[in-house]
């Protein structure tokens, strides 16, 4: 591994920063004290550009290479935090109750941080970075909120990267998935209205709780018998909410849950089929069903030859036998896939330390990867925007 000397200089600064967003996250659009954070660091790095505010919370800086050239490379971090109460031990465990960075947003943020430093100071390359520090990435839409507030108006980019710590992957080995990515994603929310009763005469009542199971279980037959096997999609219900008391058959049950996909035409019909299903369950029962389905991330497209580059800068930093091509797909969701719709780019995925999976409550992310993914970072600023190249 050739991890950039001068990053590795400050490796023990990016380790503070990172405990220190750690012991301190903020949830989807309230992240002012972790914006704040990282826009101090950018004016004390000499970074040229700082806007804040955008999309909310959102930070971009700008750093112009001494080469001049008009090229632009925008390098993307999201900053959110999860609401889940902390259970990893660490010394600098979160301090806010419920909230934790169980996703690596804090060592994301740090790792876009490292790389604002060093390029900041050696500036060696032709063109602009657009550093780009993304709120509200876990589902709340921080990035089409950002595009919204006209990032890419204002800072346009020619290409974008961005890149997820993975605990699932040995440390240091890195992969780019050309094409599609990662999955899209809806959610859904559906509300049964019956009828309550007594408990002890349910004869009287249109139960809901008898009908949303009966519709949960036909949820599953979009994925057996609608959905193409050579097309996944995943239907997961992850919340069933009825009742207040065991005496009393209860007036409504909701039902939420998410859909992945990486195909559009099989999003569409799944969004059909469940409104085809609640309707008809509601005709059955005389009941009314309400739904709420909602796209929340699109597929994630790594555009073929910017992942090729993607990872032969990565493997200038861990190795050529550790950074590759993947045709591996992550039924997880992204929402840097909205910034790729309009930036063609690529996403990478950098395995390190530890066997807690992401979203736990005692997952812990390895230090030793915040040089690694900053190193990349200022790699691919290095090698798509070289010195002379115009």
């Amino acid at each position: 591994m050739s991890v950039i000397p001068a990053i590795e200089a400050f490796a023990a600064e990016l380790t503070e920063i990172r405990h220190d967003l750690h012991a301190h996250p903020e949830l989807g659009f309230e992240e002012v004290r972790t914006a704040g954070l990282v826009a101090e660091r950018l004016r004390a790095y000499g970074v040229d550009e700082i806007h804040e505010g955008l999309g909310g919370t959102g930070v971009v800086g700008l750093i112009k290479g001494t080469g001049g050239g008009n090229r632009r490379i925008g390098l993307r971090a999201d900053m959110d935090a999860l609401p889940i109460e902390e259970a990893s031990g660490v010394a600098f465990a979160s301090t806010n109750p419920g909230r934790m960075h169980a996703c690596g947003h804090d060592g994301h943020t740090t790792m876009l941080l490292g790389a604002a430093r060093y390029l900041a100071q050696t500036r060696d390359f032709d063109g602009t970075v657009v550093l780009i520090f993304q709120p509200a990435e876990e589902g709340l839409g921080g990035a089409r909120r950002m595009i919204a507030d006209g990032l890419f108006d204002q800072f346009p980019c020619d290409e974008i990267y961005g890149m997820h710590n993975d605990p699932n992957s040995d440390p240091g080995v890195v992969s780019v998935t050309p094409g599609p990515a990662m999955a899209g994603a809806s959610f859904f929310d559906i509300t049964v209205k019956g009828t309550g009763s007594h408990a002890a005469m349910p004869h009287q009542s249109r139960d809901p709780i008898v009908i949303g199971t009966a519709l949960v279980q036909q949820l599953q037959s979009i994925v057996s018998r609608n959905t193409p096997p050579t097309k996944p999609m995943v239907l997961s219900v992850t919340k069933f909410n009825a009742g207040s008391a065991y005496n009393v058959v209860p007036d409504t049950a909701t039902i939420s849950g998410t859909i992945r996909y990486f195909h559009d035409e099989v999003s569409e019909m799944a969004d059909q089929r469940m409104r085809d299903l609640c309707a008809g369950m509601a005709q059955a029962y005389g009941v009314e069903i309400s739904v709420d389905l909602r796209n929340v991330f699109d597929v994630l497209m790594n555009d073929p030859d910017l992942s090729a580059a993607y990872a032969a800068a990565a493997a200038d930093i861990v190795g050529t036998d550790m950074a590759a091509l993947s045709t591996a797909q992550a039924t997880g969701s992204e929402d840097f896939a909205d910034m790729l719709k309009v930036v063609p780019g690529a996403y990478c995925r950098v395995g390190h330390a530890g066997n807690v999976p992401l979203h736990n409550p005692a997952f812990v992310l390895d230090d030793a990867i915040l040089p690694v993914g900053a190193s990349i970072y200022a790699r691919i600023v290095e090698t798509r925007l070289p010195r002379g190249a115009a």
